[in-house]
């Protein structure tokens, strides 16, 4: 019976010990999967006529680099499905079509009611059709530029009119005399949402892309570090303004410095007022920060049209908006909820 007792307990005792192996050979292999090592990834490819970076921190290289390929896809899709500049698309048709009809799947819907949302909040000042006035000033043209006359201009504005622009059914209609629409204020910050959505799916947890005007971030840099992005000093744009942190959110910048022509040693940029037919002088940068890219960039546009008590009074009804504003003057404005790291 002692005999018996005592082989039990040896038992009792290697069965212990076996669960506390287990559990250490447990713990030790969670621990290694827990310590693979975050490498930063980097790619970019020419899209939208610029370069867009993207920026991805994983341990897995393959799916790092995938779906970064796969957000580039998404990229490349829109703007052939949607880009104005592109003649086959759905767009570039309908600028060249005699009947200005075209079908919208529901993408191309969410696209235009959002569009007609932003017109609408800009007291009508963000027009999408306001193409044939960038023509007037050179835009897109090669060759010896001059101001345009009034006459020049006034012929341009009888032609833009985003009221004529219409979703009937399936259908995207543009009426006379509208002849064109211009995607360039809001197509590029909806490409870039849309790859950010393509890593996310791909369960990428931290990651930047940008294409200049609009960047787009997932989460926090590794070690839960906020995104710091440098925003360029409109009056000198190699320097940079001051800094702000991004975590999971989007930007949208809108400035006088990014586009504008050279006429007889003056420059003039390509926000203009389609009421006065001129590029718009109160303000040299409006910067915005939500939670949507292509938001963020309709939005930094817009608000440049409008008048700056206006731009801050509706930033700050909306807690998740950041704004800031940069006056012709170079004095700052900025929401409460914006923290701005002035250089």
């Amino acid at each position: 019976m002692e005999k018996l007792g005592m082989n039990l307990l040896k038992t009792k005792l290697r069965t212990n010990m076996l669960k506390k192996i287990f559990v250490l050979f447990i713990s030790i292999v969670l621990l290694l999967g827990c310590n693979k090592e975050i490498k930063k990834f980097e790619s970019e490819k020419f899209l939208f006529g610029t370069y867009i970076r993207m920026t991805v921190y994983d341990s897995d290289e393959k799916l790092a680099k995938e779906s970064m390929e796969k957000a580039f896809d998404e990229i490349a899709r829109i703007d052939q499905k949607f880009n104005s500049k592109v003649p086959e698309s759905v767009i570039g048709k309908l600028n060249s079509l005699e009947d200005k009809s075209v079908k919208l799947d529901e993408e191309g819907k969410y696209l235009f009611n959002e569009v007609n949302k932003m017109y609408e909040l800009s007291n009508r000042k963000y027009d999408i059709t306001i193409e044939p006035l960038l023509k007037v000033w050179g835009f897109g043209e090669v060759g010896k530029l001059s101001v345009p006359t009034f006459e020049e201009i006034k012929k341009a504005q009888e032609t833009i009119d985003f009221s004529k622009v219409k979703i009937e059914g399936d259908n995207l209609i543009i009426e006379s005399p509208v002849k064109s629409i211009d995607t360039g204020s809001f197509l590029k910050g909806y490409a870039v949402q849309k790859a950010k959505e393509k890593l996310k799916e791909a369960g990428i947890k931290s990651a930047f892309i940008t294409s200049i005007s609009s960047i787009d971030v997932i989460g926090t840099k590794p070690e839960k570090k906020p995104w710091r992005i440098g925003v360029q000093n409109p009056q000198s744009p190699d320097q940079i303004l001051g800094v702000v942190e991004l975590n999971d959110e989007s930007m949208g910048v809108s400035g006088d410095y990014q586009t504008y022509v050279e006429i007889d040693g003056e420059r003039y940029h390509h926000i203009l007022d389609k009421t006065t037919g001129c590029p718009i002088v109160d303000k040299k940068m409006v910067l915005v920060i939500c939670d949507n890219a292509f938001i963020a960039d309709m939005y930094s546009t817009a608000f440049f049209t409008m008048p700056i008590e206006k731009i801050i009074s509706y930033a700050e009804k909306d807690q998740k908006m950041k704004v800031l504003v940069v006056d012709k003057d170079m004095r700052i404005f900025k929401s409460k909820n914006l923290e701005f790291f002035e250089k």
